[in-house]
């Protein structure tokens, strides 16, 4: 049950050794109370990464781990980026306002900081030896390199493990980061095979050098999103309702790895907001217990992860990957932004502002526009997603779409079908608002993952069903970075 939330040192040795490493290599760690509030922080946050490049393998970006990146990823902004969706583009009255994931340094995407909240809990604690352990990554692929990423700037080996028909752009991510070709395992199939990178692991887990964090099952990804990306949220709500007229209804993401739907809970209980978890309609699989395949990049499913708090969850929505795929056409095409210049008579800065949302980013946008029309959303009505990538990640993806979907044509009418069909003509089928028995399923359905095959005690299981037990979480974050003081002090 404790999987990562240790608050004293483990094994002093293997301790001492870490903070030796960290002493020869003059690395800090940041609290995550300054990445929670990193403009309360501003002085010591800016005095670290002073003239670090953002992109590079810099252990200062530990510092810019944080959703308040400027639109250059080098300075600090008072209000994380953001943008929100005009009606004139999304075809509802309430505002769809989106947080930015690619301002985060190094991999553009904000699973770097999950990343973080899973691998620094077990440096502190004595459980990780950067001197000779290895620190696996398993994801669908944004994980996987925000992991190598934090790995490598911390002087750390590891492997990312990964499907194999993830987009060109993250292997070539990968192959620029990684000190081994062998270090990326490529496992079967997509983004809905994740039982087969589980299994990968297992076999690498044989090998006691090797530490497996895995990010559906490591409660600090949980604590760190709720710590960290839930205020930030809050921040952009509060920097949106500048009339005070504004009501945060609700929040959509993307199920995932269950990180960042801890945000929500985090907006539940400080703003009353309902929480909506997105899935690929091609693999239903907590609306209707479905498999199936999709490209939807970043979501993996067919499974219930170990730290989704389904219990909150208030409505799941399946969203097609045909939609994200066509939309990304429209959105980040020449001929598209053209379409939806005319269409909608938005300028070109707020079309270029589409090329921040990458497909699953895409998916949680068409989520949040079902949600505005299930509840009857006004133009005072609020209803917050993010953009855990932005389109750089998928040119290639497009790519296949153009050839595979559009016959290797996409003129402006196939603009206009695209857009018509999958963004105006959203319709509000294929999504549930969870009763409490439609939960307790959702819950029940993560058996036959985490206790029939992944070895998780019965009464560990069970545990999680009790909402204390999660807010619970939330008290290791101050232990944690009273440890990191510790530490850190140590290391200096």
């Amino acid at each position: 049950m404790s999987i990562g939330l240790e608050c004293d040192v483990v094994d002093k040795e293997v301790y001492g050794r870490a903070v030796e490493r960290f002493k020869q290599a003059s690395i800090r760690l940041p609290k995550i109370s300054q990445l929670a509030d990193p403009v309360a922080a501003r002085n010591e946050i800016e005095a670290q990464v002073q003239s670090a490049d953002p992109d590079a393998p810099d252990a200062r970006n530990l510092f810019r781990v944080h959703w308040h990146n400027s639109a250059d990823r080098k300075s600090l902004d008072d209000v994380p980026g953001h943008i929100v969706l005009p009606s004139e583009l999304t075809g509802v009255d309430a505002k769809i306002v989106v947080a930015l994931g690619n301002r985060f340094p190094m991999v553009r995407v904000h699973k770097v900081l999950a990343a973080y909240g899973c691998l620094v809990p077990r440096l502190i604690s004595g459980q990780f030896d950067p001197t000779h352990h290895r620190a696996v990554w398993p994801s669908t692929g944004n994980y996987c390199r925000g992991g190598v990423a934090i790995s490598r700037i911390l002087g750390c080996r590891s492997v990312a493990v990964l499907p194999e028909g993830m987009s060109r752009e993250r292997f070539q991510w990968l192959e620029n980061w990684v000190s081994d070709p062998a270090d990326i395992v490529r496992t079967y199939g997509t983004e809905s095979n994740v039982k087969e990178i589980y299994d990968a692991c297992h076999e690498l887990a044989k090998d006691p050098e090797n530490i497996i964090l895995n990010q559906f099952n490591e409660f600090g990804n949980y604590i760190v999103h709720r710590a960290v990306t839930g205020p930030a949220l809050e921040r952009i709500f509060n920097a949106v309702n500048t009339d005070g007229k504004h009501t945060m209804r609700a929040y959509v993401s993307a199920s995932g790895s269950g990180g960042t739907l801890a945000a929500g809970d985090h907006l539940k209980e400080k703003m009353g907001a309902r929480i909506c978890a997105v899935e690929a309609l091609e693999c239903p699989t907590l609306l209707y217990n479905g498999y199936g395949d999709h490209n939807i990049q970043g979501i993996g499913d067919k499974h219930v992860p170990y730290i989704h708090n389904v219990l909150n969850t208030d409505y799941v929505v399946g969203v097609s990957d045909k939609a994200s795929d066509a939309l990304n056409l429209v959105f980040n095409t020449t001929v598209g932004r053209s379409y939806l210049a005319k269409r909608t008579g938005l300028g070109q800065q707020a079309l270029a502002g589409l090329a921040d949302l990458g497909l699953s980013s895409i998916a949680n946008v068409l989520g949040a526009i079902k949600m505005a029309k299930y509840m009857g959303l006004g133009t005072n009505d609020v209803v917050l997603t993010v953009a855990t990538d932005g389109a750089e990640m998928y040119g290639t993806e497009s790519d296949k779409t153009l050839a595979d979907t559009f016959g290797g044509k996409f003129d402006e009418l196939a603009a206009a079908e695209a857009y018509g069909r999958y963004m105006l003509g959203i319709v509000t089928d294929n999504m549930q608002e969870q009763s409490l028995r439609d939960r307790e399923r959702v819950f029940n359905l993560g058996y036959y993952t985490w206790v029939e095959q992944q070895g998780v005690e019965l009464k560990d299981f069970d545990a999680r069903r009790d909402q204390g037990f999660w807010n619970s979480l939330m008290d290791v974050v101050p232990a944690w970075d009273r440890m990191i003081d510790d530490f850190n002090a140590a290391a200096s």
